[in-house]
């Protein structure tokens, strides 16, 4: 894989950052990780035809609006790479496991996955645990 492309919009706010200070701290505490998840980041990437491109935005627009409604889901955005206009991305933020699972098994998401004969290769699709002990905004207990 090449390097990645920006893609818009995207709003990765502070409370993204500092994951790995939860590592340490859960390691020195012996709390466990499974209790305090915070966010599950959902991407997906596609690679469209050109010819196809506006066929697949218009489908996964259709979708935007029940995906946002599904239990579970905090956020729902569908992006366009800034360089690659064939390039489109889906980024969802889940409350947990259970609703992202609840989201794959879903209308939407097989309208979605039934779409994929209108991209060049197989989408892409990872998933971001997120970490946040204790509520406080990303950061441990006793920092500023």
């Amino acid at each position: 894989m090449g390097a990645s492309r920006p893609f818009i919009p995207v709003d990765l706010t502070p409370r993204y950052s500092g994951v790995i200070p939860f590592l340490w701290y859960y390691r020195l505490s012996g709390r466990h990780f499974a209790n305090t998840i915070d966010m599950i980041l959902l991407i997906i990437r596609m690679k469209v035809l050109s010819e196809k491109r506006m066929e697949l935005s218009q489908t996964i627009t259709s979708l935007i609006a029940s995906i946002r409604t599904q239990k579970g889901c905090e956020r729902c955005d569908f992006c366009q790479s800034m360089e690659d206009e064939n390039e489109l991305c889906l980024l969802g933020e889940w409350d947990g496991r259970e609703s992202l699972e609840g989201y794959l098994g879903s209308e939407s998401f097989k309208i979605l996955h039934g779409a994929a004969n209108l991209l060049i290769r197989p989408y892409d699709i990872t998933f971001h645990t997120l970490f946040n002990p204790g509520g406080n905004g990303g950061r441990l207990a006793n920092t500023p």
